[in-house]
């Protein structure tokens, strides 16, 4: 097994009576101890109109913690890629590539949320195309040579330079994947994918091998991470007592924001791999049935997680992005829990980490 990076998710999320502004101080706080303990990276999430992990611009908030913790690196989990005009996102990576030392994991996506196309006005039915056509011109943008672009939704027909020039190998791009389609088209696009835990093994190990035949010679070598929900405790028993608490409300957000209830996704025809994947997360919000949730996810002792990372890392995943960022969860216990995991847990993985441990 070779080295694993850990990078954790900062988030607004923590007890429900909050403010905003309280919450955002909360990440600022997380990122600070993120940097001490070692982790890669602060990654960050984009949602709107909504308390579901409320962060409309992940990139202006980057910013904000590229100055304070300009040796951290960041990344996005992810950019919703067809909601943005693909200049405007091309000349803001480029900006924000400069105002930071650490590398930009840039994981994007087309989107899950019905009522968020529709506030944009974007057909939910182009997701896919306006995906991979935005993708193709921040790509342009960032190989720092003047460039022209005639596509389905955007012309650029001036020659363009992006100011200030893009330093490309600080950026890395990896791609959402929600089946292993998705995983053919990420490949197509010499983009890594980004998965979940959540999906069965089996599943995993299709999605990259897909990937990898699509992906040739891009795909060696590759950073090759992994979203995981993580409980840490003494024991397993105290760890999924903690995941019967507050994941429930978790789920309850997503159920809202996501809209699943009503199945929004039901006349997409690109959309029903997530119509099936949705239709049972409502039973999510009841304790009883976090069973297999919790199991393909990091909840237990420091044992038990080391064993769930064995298995995750055997598939081939090399970079584990860590979230207790659960809504509901007071900041002490997600920081106790960041702080545990890595002095535990990650050192037995990442060389980096050992070294920070041990200075």
């Amino acid at each position: 097994m070779g080295d694993i990076a850990f990078g954790f998710q900062a988030a607004p999320a923590s007890e429900v009576h909050k403010s905003d502004q309280a919450l955002y101080r909360e990440v600022m706080e997380d990122c600070a101890l993120g940097q001490k303990l070692g982790y890669d990276a602060a990654w960050l999430l984009e949602h709107h109109f909504s308390d579901y992990y409320p962060t409309p611009s992940p990139l202006l908030f980057m910013a904000h913690i590229a100055a304070a913790f300009p040796d951290l690196s960041l990344g996005t989990s992810v950019l919703v890629l067809p909601w943005y005009h693909p200049l405007r996102l091309a000349e803001e990576i480029a900006m924000l590539n400069s105002m930071t030392n650490g590398t930009l994991h840039l994981g994007i996506g087309r989107g899950t949320a019905r009522m968020e196309y529709d506030a944009y006005n974007v057909d939910m039915n182009e997701a896919r195309a306006r995906f991979a056509e935005c993708y193709r011109i921040v790509e342009k943008g960032l190989a720092g040579e003047p460039f022209t672009h005639d596509g389905r939704f955007w012309k650029i027909e001036r020659p363009i330079r992006l100011r200030p020039e893009p330093v490309p190998k600080k950026v890395r791009f990896y791609g959402a994947i929600g089946s292993p389609g998705s995983a053919e088209v990420m490949g197509d696009l010499g983009v890594a994918p980004i998965c979940l835990s959540t999906f069965p093994d089996k599943l995993l190990a299709r999605i990259l091998e897909r990937w990898s035949v699509r992906s040739g010679a891009a795909g060696r070598d590759a950073i090759l991470p992994i979203s995981v929900k993580m409980f840490i405790a003494d024991t397993d028993e105290e760890a999924l007592a903690l995941g019967r608490r507050y994941y429930p409300p978790y789920f309850e957000l997503q159920c809202a924001h996501y809209e699943s209830d009503a199945n929004p996704w039901a006349d997409i025809p690109e959309y029903q791999d997530f119509s099936r994947m949705f239709a049972n997360l409502r039973k999510l919000t009841d304790p009883d049935e976090l069973g297999p949730f919790m199991e393909s996810n990091l909840v237990g002792s420091p044992a038990t997680i080391c064993r769930r990372i064995d298995q995750l890392a055997a598939l081939g995943f090399n970079y584990f992005m860590v979230s207790c960022a659960t809504p509901g969860t007071p900041i002490g216990l997600r920081q106790r829990m960041m702080t545990r995991f890595a002095e535990e847990v990650c050192p037995r993985y990442s060389q980096s980490m050992r070294r920070k441990q041990a200075a």
